[in-house]
C-alpha cells in the first residue's frame, strides 16, 4: 500500500496543487488547513509523512512540529514563505526533516518527500501488518482483536485497496464451512470489522460500502 501523507496548508489552492502532484506520484494524500485539527489527526491516526506549512491558524507550524515530536518521529517536510536562514534553522531544530521555501515547484516537493521517506525507511511501507501464520493483524503497531473469519476478510481486501469485493467473493474467501452463506452474514462480519477498526483508528473509515456491488478497502 502506498504511503499516506498529510498536507497541512491553509492556502487552499496551493494545498490542492501539492496534493494533486503527490497523488500523481502514487501517494495517498489528505489535506488539512488548521494546525490544531492537524495535531488531532496525527494523534488519531499518524500518516507516514507530514508536509507542514509554518504559518497556520490556531496552531502554527513550529508549535505543531514540537507537539508532534513529543510523541512521534514521523517524517516532516516543512514549507514556508519565510526565507531568512534563522527561520530555516529554527524549523529544522524544532524537528523538521527537510525545509522548502515558497514559492516552490510541486515537482521539487515530490522529490523532497520521496527522499525523506527513503531516508526514514518508510517509503512504500504500510502501517497495516498481517501475520498469516498467527492470523494476527495490527495497524500503526496497534493489534486488532479479530476472529479467524474477520482476519481472512480484512487481510484480503486490505491487500488490494480500491478493489471492490462482492459479497459472493467474500463468502468464497472464507469458505462455506466458516460462514453462513448469506449476504446478511457478510454484512454482519463487516459491521464487526468496522467496529474493531474504529476502536484503534477513531474517525478513520477503511471499509467502504459500494451500493449494489459490495465493499472496498480505502483510506
Amino acid at each position: 500500500m502506498s504511503a499516506a501523507l498529510l498536507v497541512v496548508e491553509d492556502e487552499r489552492d496551493l494545498a490542492e496543487v501539492a496534493a494533486d502532484y503527490l497523488r500523481a506520484a502514487g501517494y495517498r494524500v489528505e489535506v488539512c488547513g488548521d494546525g490544531a485539527q492537524a495535531l488531532a489527526r496525527v494523534q488519531r491516526a499518524p500518516p507516514d509523512l507530514m508536509v507542514l506549512d509554518l504559518m497556520l491558524p490556531s496552531l502554527d507550524g513550529l508549535a505543531l512540529c514540537r507537539a508532534v515530536r513529543a510523541f512521534s518521529s514521523l517524517p516532516i517536510v516543512m514549507t514556508t514563505a519565510r526565507v531568512q536562514e534563522i527561520d530555516r534553522l529554527l524549523g529544522l531544530e524544532t524537528g523538521a526533516d527537510d525545509y522548502l521555501c515558497k514559492p516552490y515547484s510541486p515537482r521539487e516537493l515530490v522529490a523532497r518527500v520521496k527522499a525523506v521517506l527513503r531516508r526514514s525507511g518508510t517509503e512504500g511501507v504500510s502501517p497495516w501488518v498481517f501475520d498469516d501464520v498467527a492470523r494476527r493483524a495490527s495497524v500503526h503497531g496497534r493489534p486488532l482483536a479479530l476472529t479467524s473469519t474477520e482476519y481472512t476478510m480484512l487481510a484480503a481486501i486490505a491487500r488490494r485497496p480500491g478493489v471492490i469485493f462482492t459479497r459472493a467473493q467474500l463468502l468464497e474467501l472464507v469458505g462455506s464451512d466458516n460462514l453462513e452463506s448469506s449476504d446478511r452474514a457478510v454484512d454482519s462480519h463487516v459491521k464487526n470489522l468496522r467496529r474493531k477498526l474504529a476502536a484503534v483508528q477513531p474517525g478513520v473509515e477503511a471499509i467502504h460500502s459500494v451500493y449494489g456491488l459490495g465493499y472496498r478497502f480505502e483510506i
